[in-house]
């Protein structure tokens, strides 16, 4: 247990997801913190940003690792294996699972999780409030259109309906083309079938300089003269809680760039 006022005391804590370590980072004292996923050490995985993660310990989430730990609560998510939960229940290590939040309601949900478990409800309160803030400040203007988009990651794969960056798509003025053609989560657009019914931006998370997202620097791409391409970094895609604020900032930013009437060139002056 971590020391609290009054000599009550609140729950130690490990995260073996980069998703609750950024929440939990907003939500629990440094000190409860034990140890966060190795996934917030990498830049490409990390959801609260490199440099805060180095300010606390990583784990792999072997279970000697989180044994020498014995924190009171283990953060986990739906991927943790069936034998680490069982040695993780053996050796009376209470683990609480988060699914992946497939929508705003259900993220919020989690906030209030996470810093109920942490001892301090009303920081998760808090970054609700910040998040509903955000998104109310990134809303499209009443009766505006949505722009229609395609998020496209490594090799073509989409996101679907039913997903958290979804949701937020929807919340800050777009139309995702790949869930209003039924896609679901990790299908593939072939970049013939987006040529044909192309978006007004492409949200890209990966770099046309590698061999997985070569299509990207496809010359096709460069004739769709009503189609930008912008940059979205892959790490605002699935996790909640702070994520959604900077999720919502950054496509607001492009839903107003894309919108921006494009002024022709000018010619020299006589």
């Amino acid at each position: 247990m971590s020391p609290a006022p009054g000599g009550a005391a609140y729950p130690t804590l490990v995260s073996l997801n980069p998703c609750s370590d950024a929440i939990l980072a907003e939500v629990a004292d440094p000190a409860q913190i034990l140890a966060i996923s190795h996934y917030s050490r990498e830049p490409n995985s990390s959801s609260m940003g490199v440099a805060r993660a180095a300010r606390f310990r990583a784990t792999s989430g072997a279970v000697e690792e989180l044994l020498a730990l014995r924190p009171d609560v283990v953060v986990g998510d739906v991927f943790v294996g069936p034998a680490t939960t069982q040695a993780l229940g053996r050796l009376g290590l209470r683990l609480e699972r988060l699914p992946i939040a497939p929508d705003i309601a259900t993220a919020r949900d989690q906030v209030r999780v996470l810093a109920r478990l942490a001892g301090h409800p009303e920081r998760g309160a808090a970054l609700v409030a910040r998040i509903d803030a955000a998104l109310a400040r990134a809303a499209p203007p009443p009766g505006a259109t949505p722009v229609s988009a395609v998020i496209w990651q490594s090799g073509g794969m989409v996101p679907g309906d039913g997903t958290l960056i979804a949701d937020i798509l929807r919340r800050t003025g777009f139309a995702q083309l790949s869930a209003v053609r039924g896609m679901r989560q990790g299908d593939i657009l072939p970049l013939e079938t987006m040529l044909a019914d192309p978006p007004r931006v492409i949200l890209a998370t990966g770099d046309a300089r590698s061999n997985e997202d070569r299509a990207l620097a496809h010359p096709a791409l460069k004739t769709l003269s009503g189609t930008r391409t912008e940059r979205i970094d892959p790490a605002l895609l699935w996790c909640g809680g702070p994520t959604i604020i900077h999720a919502a900032e950054r496509l607001a930013y492009i839903r107003d760039k894309v919108a921006m009437p494009q002024r022709p060139p000018q010619g020299p002056v006589s």
